[in-house]
């Protein structure tokens, strides 16, 4: 279990270091994109939610 908790920690320390040093690098174009990447991730949450409620229904119902 000490094992899994350490690797846990891992992981968090390197997705943190990794979140900060991937941002220091501005993105000029980011505002221009902006609808673009709005409309990309309302159609990611959408297919994201259906396969969700998919999937619980599909466990419900063999349950």
């Amino acid at each position: 279990m000490n094992i899994l908790i350490g690797l846990v920690i891992a992981i968090l320390v390197i997705s943190a270091v990794t979140t900060l040093l991937v941002t220091k690098k501005p993105d000029e174009d980011y505002s221009s994109s902006t609808k673009r990447n709005t409309t990309n991730l309302t159609l990611i949450y959408a297919a994201v939610i259906f396969l969700a409620l998919a999937s619980l229904g599909i466990y419900i119902w063999l349950t």
